[in-house]
């Protein structure tokens, strides 16, 4: 796994051994940073679930301001910041905590992101049923919308064998598919 673009590109990133995260491919950040284009550059970034923090990584190479990654294992964490010493200059910040938690925690603080990067772990097919998976419990929170600043981005990632109810105050203004990797690109 690398970072795809900006002053960092073609940087490899580690990340820990086995199944425990699922990066999300290069040839979906490619797609992902595409979409959003100019919009990165000087965005103050969240990325929730963080994994790596791949798509943070990605974004401080391509100009973000600031990024703030939640991961809950310490030891996807220690990766974060490991990574990020590649990125000459990152304003990153790792908080080790349960999402749900920081997202409570932020919106009581006032705080708010630009841009909104998610790609949790996948939930199970749901035909028949609502989705109960990580992302349709980001899109079912009510503190996420409250740090989303005016004008900005929230970008979901899923697999479109979970079928998620799109919820108000969300508005679905684009979608990519990517083998069974599905983003969108969502606003207030």
């Amino acid at each position: 796994m690398r970072i795809t673009g900006g002053n960092a590109a073609r940087r490899i990133l580690k990340v820990p051994k086995g199944l425990d995260v699922r990066p999300t491919p290069d040839l979906v950040k490619q797609a992902i940073f595409n979409s959003l284009g100019a919009r990165v550059e000087g965005a103050k970034v969240l990325e929730l679930f963080a994994g790596s923090g791949a798509l943070s990584l990605e974004c401080l190479s391509r100009g973000a301001a600031s990024a703030l990654c939640i991961e809950k294992s310490q030891k996807h964490a220690n990766f974060i910041q490991n990574n990020a010493a590649q990125i000459p200059n990152a304003n990153l910040q790792v908080r080790t905590q349960d999402v749900f938690t920081a997202l409570s925690q932020l919106a009581q603080s006032s705080e708010q992101f630009d841009l909104i990067l998610a790609d949790p772990p996948y939930g199970e097919k749901n035909v028949g049923r609502r989705s109960e998976s990580f992302a349709q419990q980001l899109l079912d929170d009510k503190n996420l919308p409250k740090v989303l600043a005016s004008g900005g981005r929230f970008v979901l990632g899923h697999t479109k064998r979970d079928t998620l109810e799109l919820v108000a105050p969300w508005r679905e203004v684009k979608m990519l598919k990517h083998g069974d990797t599905v983003m969108r690109f969502l606003e207030i």
